[in-house]
């Protein structure tokens, strides 16, 4: 069981990372630091999309609330290498073989209604295990729409319904407002909310209920994720808000 000490470091270190808007990148590419990801995508049986984006945001949020991951543990180092630069996510396929080998690679699985997702300890670029690089960055899209309400709390990840994303890319986002979601959170709410395995929903707002999540964000009710613009969509756009969201009385959250 982690202690709450470890959470609350890594939930401090989550809350308080530089962003690193204002630095320069490294000359060399291989030097950038990123998080892997490894969406399960079986060519037989592909997944649904929700439950597989929900799978890698609480993989990314699992790994960064990780015990491992707090001052003294294996993945301290590299947790702050990675929180010191610019914050990156890079989701790959996985299938097969090459998914069974991606899980000897430091990191964290986690499964939502049988769709699977694996975050890895973040590293260089030039430093990616040989097992990760291989895995393909085309070919993440697969089926399904996002639910309009969510099912899972205290955590909700709204995705923007007006900005078309790959599946790959929407995941990489859903995980940095995973992380960004503890912002919302108490330590001792963080804490239990590790214990129960990072609940949460992955839910796609209608465009009037996207306005008012921004209203929310913009007066620190809820959290929005700013993408840098590296692939597929223009610097500064919101791609995903976080809130909270507590299920109904006489419901329980899943």
């Amino acid at each position: 069981m982690p202690s709450r000490d470890a959470v609350a470091a890594n939930r401090a270190r989550l809350t308080g990372y530089l962003t690193g808007a204002d630095r320069a990148d490294p000359e060399d590419p291989a030097q950038v630091w990123a998080m892997q990801m490894a969406l399960r995508v079986e060519k037989a049986d592909p997944p649904q999309r929700a439950p597989l984006l929900v799978a890698a945001a609480r993989a990314v949020v699992l790994l960064c609330l990780d015990e491992r991951s707090a001052p003294g543990g294996p993945w301290a180092a590299s947790m702050d290498g990675w929180c010191d630069a610019r914050i990156r996510k890079i989701a790959r396929r996985a299938r097969g073989a090459q998914w069974a080998a991606a899980q000897q690679v430091w990191g964290v699985t986690t499964e939502s209604e049988g769709e699977s997702a694996r975050a890895f300890v973040p590293s260089r670029v030039g430093d990616v295990d040989q097992r990760v690089r291989k895995l393909q960055i085309e070919g993440t899209d697969v089926p399904g729409d996002l639910p309009a309400q969510p099912s899972a709390g205290p955590v909700v990840l709204w995705v923007n319904p007006d900005l078309p994303m790959t599946v790959g890319k929407t995941a990489a986002q859903v995980g940095h407002a995973a992380m960004l979601a503890v912002s919302l959170l108490t330590v001792d709410e963080t804490y239990r909310w590790l214990l129960d395995g990072c609940p949460l929903s992955v839910c796609a707002p209608t465009s009037e209920g996207w306005a008012r999540l921004l209203v929310d964000a913009g007066q620190g009710r809820a959290v929005a994720v700013r993408d840098a613009g590296f692939t597929e969509i223009a610097p500064g756009s919101v791609t995903v808000i976080s809130s909270r969201w507590s299920p109904p009385t006489g419901r329980s959250s899943v």
